[in-house]
Parts: C-alpha cells; structure tokens; sequence
C-alpha cells in the first residue's frame, strides 16, 4: 500500500472501532462508570495501570478496586482512614499488590492536595508533540514521598527506555476529544497532537506488518518510530490509529 491507501485503510479501521461498542470489552469501561472528572481520571489511572494480561481479568480487577473504595475513588483518595487502607491489602492483580494499592491511594492524594492534580502534572512538561518526558516527570512526582522501591515498577519511565504503554493509553483516554463516546477528551490542557500510540504486542505485530514499525522490540525507540509514521497520516490526532491497530490485531487477528 502506498501512504494514501494506507491512510484510507487505517482511517476506515479507526471509524469501525472507535464507537461506544468497543467500551464493552475494554478497561476504559471502568471510568465511563463515573461523571465527576477526578473520579474519571482516578478509575481510569487505576485501570491503566493494572491493564496487562488477559482483558476479562484486567477488566474484573478494575472493578474489584472500584469496589474496596466505595465505588467513589476521588473521595477515597482525599478522605480515607488509615484503616480503611487495610481492606485494600488483599488485592492482588499480577505483580500488583495491595501494598502497591494502599501506595498508589497515598501518591494519588499527595498529587491532589499538594500538586493540583493528575492534569496538571502531566500537562507541565508536556511537548507539542511527545508526552514522553511529561510521562518521566510524573514518575518523580508520584514517587517523591517514601515508598517501597517495589512499587516504582508500575509505572514505567520512557527515559529509561519504556514504550509506556498503560500511561499513553490512560493519556488518549483523557486527552483525545472525537465526540464517539469512548475517550473522554476531559482534559483541555494537552494537545491531542502529543499524543502517542499505545504500543503493545498487538499493536506492535500489526504495525510492522503494514511497515510502519521497523524495530522488533516494543520500547522507546520503536514508539517514537511509530509516532513518527502516524503522525505523517494525520499530525493532529496521532493516537486514534491505535483504535485501528488494536482492532486489526485482536479482533481481526491481522
């Protein structure tokens, strides 16, 4: 395919997937259960974070941490009690554990009270068109208070290399606005042209298949090779092409 027909194809892709039906079998269904933006926000960081593995589980786990907090996450976060916390010590979804839980909750409300929130942090060092230093930046937020060194491995850095893909996923769902009803477009101070493809196994295979990805492992430098092709198809909005990659690779099995 030349660069238009690629384009055409992927943008047709783009239009079948992104729609409220592909909320169903998604974690981003998570954050859809909330109106109040730091609720939004807090579900979905929650849900990104813990988005590896089989999608059911992922999908399962998510609501399971909604539940050990009141199903009101923003409140939970800013008002619990310390024994509160306790309930959360037996949750477990892989390598994440309660104790990863009850440090998350704590940075969490260190970033609301202390840093005006999860927006304004990333959207501080975000670029016209990468989020990956922002993503490196956040990290040092979130881990400025003591912590157990285990739990920095749930949040991944790109200056050390990371495709980061739960925390581009987690940005597109805040930051693109399309009007279909699947990302929530909420936060207004960064631009969708920063945006990059989440990139995972899935994404990954489909786009070298269509040669838009050369490297044969999914980190840093195949990211920023990745965002380099898509932005070509369409500089704006590059990550609404992951509707279409993810959607050839999982449900198509392109």
């Amino acid at each position: 395919m030349n660069k238009l027909e690629l384009k055409n194809f992927l943008d047709e892709k783009v239009e079948l997937y992104n729609n409220p039906t592909f909320i169903e079998s998604d974690p981003i269904q998570i954050p859809h259960l909330y109106s109040l933006k730091e609720d939004i926000e807090i579900a979905g960081f929650l849900s990104a974070t813990i988005a590896w593995g089989n999608r059911k589980m992922i999908i399962q786990n998510s609501h399971k941490m909604m539940n050990l907090m009141g199903n009101s996450p923003y409140d939970f976060v800013m008002n619990h009690k310390e024994s509160q916390l306790e309930s959360l010590h037996n949750f477990v979804h892989r390598t994440f554990n309660g104790q990863d839980f009850h440090q998350f909750i704590k940075s969490l409300q260190n970033i609301y009270k202390n840093h005006s929130g999860l927006e304004v942090v990333f959207a501080k060092n975000a670029e016209t068109n990468s989020m990956q230093k922002s993503i490196s930046e956040f990290k040092k937020v979130f881990f400025e208070q003591d912590h157990l060194a285990r739990t920095q491995k749930h949040i991944s850095d790109p200056m050390n290399g990371s495709a980061a893909k739960r925390i581009n996923m987690f940005l597109r769902w805040m930051v693109r606005q399309d009007n279909n009803g699947v990302d929530f477009g909420i936060w207004k101070t960064i631009p969708t042209s920063a945006l990059s493809c989440p990139l995972d196994v899935h994404s990954g295979n489909v786009a070298r298949k269509l040669e838009l990805l050369s490297r044969k492992q999914n980190d840093a430098k195949a990211l920023l090779e990745l965002d380099n092709n898509l932005r070509l198809l369409d500089a704006n909005d590059p990550a609404k092409y992951d509707f279409a990659l993810f959607g050839l690779g999982v449900f198509e099995k392109f």
